[in-house]
């Protein structure tokens, strides 16, 4: 046993691990600090998002269809009863999840999943339900809206919930892929961000809600598949991340009423490597905060505000699946000033990120053995 505490603080110091323990905890320089990043939970699958309990324990999605409590120490529970209707097939399934702003008080969620419609169709709903006492079930379960039209492919659902400082819910939703050009048609909720009351319908200050040929509840149009959204700390501004084709993956901060330009202007080009639409910049159409090209594939992100890694502080956090990598972008104002990208020897699809309460970093990995990770400075 000396010989091998001994051997663990040597290889500590050292930066590495040993073998039976690389897996778990390892070692990663960043421009700012070094940090560690440690395993808090495995064997979950395709987990796709997180939310804080007041307590500190967690409660994550699985795309396959489940939802769990994880305690501190990364004991998974049984399977949460009480879940919608689900389509799991292609990217669809059980996405994000929320927590109301008085969840102290009335213990709600909000979940954002792929729901089937019946005979092959599906589409992007939100329920919210109230977590019951003991943690195993939901109750009283309410579908407080559905993208429409429902379709039958498999690809591109959006979707990230976010509520505003007035307690009303962003919802971002994906053009479905195969109708992409219907993005930029007011009447249907495709390659859109909603804004909703949380008991459902749209959101007071809702810049269609007079218009008989657009969806009240629409806040932004002309998106993509958005993976990734987040309130700014200061000045509660929604920011996104949306997957592009080919390159073109945005960061936006969408405002009221705007059409954010997919697919008549994009920074990528279509998967067989023809253009798409009419080029980058079109007047009316807005352009991006900042964009990749080549293509990250983004997923998820958080402001850093917290006070284990004060160098970030004010910077996004965004993860990437193809990229496998957490992009750190530095920001002065509504700009994006650097990009850092870390974590690049890590080798894993990150689904989510989220700052936990301790301030430290957590992160999914998108895999069929998924693991809830947790990214802390290493002195």
């Amino acid at each position: 046993m000396l010989r091998f505490r001994t051997a663990l603080i040597c290889a500590l110091t050292l930066g590495a691990l040993p073998p039976a323990l690389a897996q778990d905890t390892q070692r990663f320089r960043t421009e700012k600090v070094e940090v560690i990043v440690e395993t808090v939970a495995r064997d979950l699958q395709n987990p796709w998002g997180l939310a804080f309990l007041p307590d500190n324990r967690m409660l994550v999605t699985e795309r396959a269809g489940r939802l769990r409590l994880v305690d501190a120490n990364g004991t998974l529970s049984e399977p949460i009863r009480g879940l919608p209707q689900l389509a799991v097939r292609g990217q669809g399934g059980l996405l994000d999840i929320a927590l109301d702003p008085n969840f102290t008080q009335n213990r709600l969620v909000y979940l954002s999943y792929a729901e089937d419609r019946g005979e092959g169709r599906a589409g992007t709903s939100v329920a919210r339900a109230r977590l019951a006492e003991n943690g195993t079930a939901l109750e009283s379960l309410a579908v407080i809206f559905r993208q429409e039209p429902s379709y039958t492919g498999p690809n591109h659902w959006g979707s990230r919930l976010v509520f505003d400082r007035e307690g009303n819910l962003f919802v971002t939703l994906g053009d479905r892929f195969d109708l992409r050009d219907q993005a930029q048609n007011p009447a249907n909720h495709l390659g859109k961000i909603v804004h909703i009351k949380p008991e459902g319908g749209p959101a007071p200050n809702n810049p269609f809600l007079r218009r008989e040929d657009a969806r009240p509840e629409i806040w932004s149009i002309g998106h993509r598949n958005l993976q990734s959204a987040a309130l700014h700390p200061t000045t509660g501004e929604l920011w996104t991340v949306e997957h592009g084709a080919r390159g073109g993956d945005e960061v936006n901060i969408p405002q009221k009423g705007k059409n954010y330009g997919w697919p008549v202007i994009s920074y990528g080009v279509d998967y067989s490597g023809a253009k798409l639409g009419e080029g980058t910049k079109k007047a009316g159409l807005e352009q991006p905060v900042y964009y990749w090209d080549p293509s990250i594939a983004p997923s998820g992100m958080a402001f850093y505000t917290g006070d284990k890694f004060p160098a970030w502080r004010g910077s996004i956090l965004v993860g990437a699946l193809a990229g496998k990598l957490v992009s750190r972008l530095q920001t002065n104002g509504n700009r994006v000033t650097a990009e850092e990208r870390m974590l690049q020897n890590l080798g894993e699809r990150i689904r989510d990120v989220r700052q936990g309460p301790d301030g430290f970093v957590y992160l999914l990995t998108d895999s069929r053995n998924g693991r809830i990770l947790r990214m802390k400075p290493a002195t």
